[in-house]
């Protein structure tokens, strides 16, 4: 998950164009709105929020002591950061699929936040409506990506309880994407990726299973290049590992999230052998060796691929709180970090030998 430094903001609009393309956007049962300043940036078009927000029935405001936006949904009060890669709404974390950015004095939010992140949390439909083109399908199943995750997940799953085949370990980021930059510019890829050859050595010691690195270096990958861990090998569990940080030096733990189907798992009864399964071994494991850890959270709106493969991102720490960055950066506390991971999985392991 990246973080964008406030120092960086203005770099974003140097590469953001406006287009000329405008968008028609209203709540259910009322007159679409013209909203005229749309830009382009990475390919995505980026609409204001205070454009947004009075055109589906809602306010916000921007709070300049905090750097964040705060946005009044109709079950509570909801805030978002610019280049965070969430919305926090009452004790829920809603992962966006891209953060807000400032562009051109304003922030921004892209349009498929808007009709998804955002209007999952109204009680009405929205009107949407880029008069350039067709906008994007509200929750669809399907990017291109999603579709790629969710054959290969359903097809690498062993079903055989007995025994581990892999484990399949992804360092988020690395080469030009550094991730998210913290304190005393520690970053994001880099200290993803030491916990996970600390992670790899516990694994094959203890438990003596092929572990599988996204990649073992600092470089960049695609997307479609990062999967080939679990495409090309036999795995049975997929950990993404992540670090973030928040304007707040104080926010400090770590969150693990899962993405699941509500029909099939829920936080209240889940599949022995599904990811939520997985998560809460991971988050007890983690708790009982004296970690901070939040409550494991489960959306549909997750950047984490579909499948019945185990799976769970994790946000190991933020690197804007020093305590955090003692765990994460230093050798003695990120073995015992490791240790507490291995034992997680260990723990699921043998809750399925028992089915």
């Amino acid at each position: 998950m990246r973080f964008i430094c406030y120092l960086f903001f203005v770099s974003i609009c140097l590469v953001s164009t406006q287009v000329s393309a405008e968008v028609e956007l209203a709540r259910q049962g009322q007159s679409p709105r013209l909203i005229e300043e749309v830009y382009n940036h990475d390919g995505t078009a980026y609409l204001a929020l205070d454009d947004v927000l009075p055109a589906i029935g809602v306010s916000g405001y921007w709070h300049s002591t905090q750097h964040q936006y705060f946005i009044n949904l109709p079950q509570g009060k909801a805030s978002l950061y610019p280049g965070g890669p969430y919305m926090k709404y009452g004790q829920r974390f809603i992962m966006l699929e891209r953060p807000a950015r400032f562009i051109d004095g304003r922030l921004r939010i892209a349009e498929q936040v808007v009709l998804n992140q955002l209007a999952n949390q109204l009680p009405y439909d929205i009107y949407y409506r880029n008069l350039a083109g067709k906008a994007p399908d509200r929750d669809s199943e399907a990017t291109g990506r999603d579709q790629f995750f969710s054959f290969l997940l359903h097809s690498q799953f062993s079903h055989n309880r007995q025994n581990l085949r892999g484990i399949a370990l992804d360092p988020a980021h690395g080469g030009n994407d550094t991730g998210v930059i913290g304190l005393d510019g520690v970053k994001e890829k880099d200290v993803t990726l030491r916990l996970t050859q600390d992670l790899r050595r516990h694994i094959k010691m203890q438990l003596g299973v092929p572990v599988y690195l996204t990649r073992n270096e600092d470089y960049t990958l695609s997307a479609k290049k990062r999967l080939e861990a679990t495409r090309e090998n036999p795995v049975d569990i997929l950990l993404l590992l992540h670090a973030q940080a928040a304007l707040n030096p104080e926010q400090r733990g770590i969150h693990l999230y899962v993405r699941t189907n509500p029909e099939v798992e829920t936080l209240e009864t889940f599949s022995s052998g599904g990811s939520i399964a997985l998560a809460l071994r991971l988050s007890t494991a983690l708790r009982e060796a004296g970690f901070k850890v939040r409550e494991v959270t489960s959306t549909p709106l997750l950047p984490v691929p579909r499948g019945d493969l185990p799976t769970v991102l994790i946000e190991l720490g933020y690197l804007s709180n020093a305590d955090d960055m003692q765990i994460l950066t230093h050798a003695t506390e990120r073995q015992r970090l490791a240790t507490a991971l291995l034992q997680g999985m260990q723990d699921f392991h043998k809750n399925l030998e028992t089915i």
